[in-house]
């Protein structure tokens, strides 16, 4: 089993831009200091708990300061950028972090988003303009011109030469491209059916394990659309995580600090209007206002010593037959920085070792076992 962190990132609305950056920053340099595998960072535009419109400004600095660690958008809202130059910054950005890019892509999914751009989620038309921007993507990345491109929201074309010398040259270090992510929140999620179906990388947000289970079962059905063979390898669950010394600390520092003000002024009140608690819920029968931090602490998080956030890793390990990574979902502990970065020791020293047999069997390997 891999590490890694995601963040959206969440600072509280009294902290300045600034200040939010520079804890990202330093958060980065720890992870990759304590050997997390990669680490994403979100988009939002209108959400004052999710603060950075643009992830690859953090990412750009942060690879100047870190050696090892994969950084990535997690992801880009292809919606609000043109195909071509959003190709052309993640090229460049790739050739910047010296083939350490993940790229991660998103439909966006904030309705006061939505509105500020003049996109209609309510009908799709986020997700649809989400895979044509893709397509123009990787088609400039990896189709020589000429052609054009002509759909229903672009209309772009890779030109020939012109003067002799003026012609499209910008392509990823990485070929033939940076590995691409793709988020999933919702049963039958669009999102993750087109990771399956076109071998990307999925991510499961930070839900119930029992509803994150179905979660496989789109990125199998998009797999089918394709003929591809997905590997629980590449699948990412994120989940909030907390480590300390004992379990009541823990819960103390988790649900008792930003962990919990952060669910509790900004995330649970977001779901409940979204209609999403059903999400985080063990039980349909449960009411929506059961759904407190304190009911997520115990049915969803993995808070505690490094001995019980094993077995809660176990757990949820089996309860989904198996994944690749577990992401960190990111926190603001810029009042308590030391039992954050603590927790992130704790979960690379203490708890690794002891789920480092938690690996899924690769797609061929577990093929043949069977046969």
């Amino acid at each position: 089993m891999d590490f890694g962190f995601f963040t959206m990132p969440s600072h509280p609305p009294e902290r300045s831009l600034r200040d939010g950056h520079e804890w990202d920053l330093n958060v980065m340099r720890w992870l990759d200091g304590l050997g997390y595998k990669e680490a994403w960072v979100g988009e939002h535009h209108t959400a004052p708990w999710e603060p950075h419109p643009a992830p690859d400004l953090l990412i750009a600095q942060a690879f100047r300061e870190t050696k090892n660690i994969r950084l990535g958008p997690g992801g880009f809202l292809l919606p609000y950028h043109h195909p071509v130059e959003l190709a052309n910054r993640v090229a460049m950005l790739d050739h910047i972090s010296g083939g350490r890019l993940n790229f991660g892509v998103a439909a966006s999914g904030l309705p006061s988003d939505w509105a500020t751009f003049n996109v209609d989620g309510m009908s799709g038309q986020n997700r649809d303009m989400t895979r044509e921007a893709l397509e123009i993507i990787l088609r400039t990345w990896t189709e020589d011109g000429p052609w054009t491109h002509e759909g229903k929201y672009w209309t772009v074309s890779k030109i020939e030469t012109m003067f002799g010398f003026l012609k499209p040259h910008i392509k990823p270090l990485q070929a033939p491209h940076p590995p691409i992510g793709v988020a999933g929140l919702s049963k039958n999620s669009d999102t993750l059916k087109l990771a399956g179906e076109r071998g990307f990388l999925p991510m499961s947000l930070n839900l119930n394990p029992a509803y994150v289970a179905s979660h496989w079962d789109s990125v199998e059905a998009g797999a089918r659309r394709s003929g591809r063979t997905p590997n629980r390898r590449d699948w990412r669950l994120v989940r909030e995580v907390f480590v300390a010394d004992t379990d009541e600390e823990a819960w103390r520092l988790s649900v008792g600090g930003p962990m919990g003000r952060m669910m509790r002024e900004y995330f649970l009140p977001l779901l409940a209007n979204f209609g999403f608690l059903e999400y985080l819920k063990h039980s349909p029968e449960v009411p929506d206002s059961d759904v407190t931090v304190e009911y997520c602490a115990q049915r969803n998080w993995l808070v505690g010593s490094p001995q019980t956030v094993a077995e809660k890793l176990a757990k949820v390990y089996e309860e989904v037959v198996g994944f690749g990574s577990i992401l960190v979902f990111g926190f603001d502990y810029s009042e308590n920085p030391g039992a954050w970065k603590n927790s992130l020791r704790l979960l690379m020293e203490e708890v690794a070792p002891r789920v480092r047999h938690l690996a899924p069997q690769a797609a061929g390997t577990a093929q043949a076992a069977a046969s």
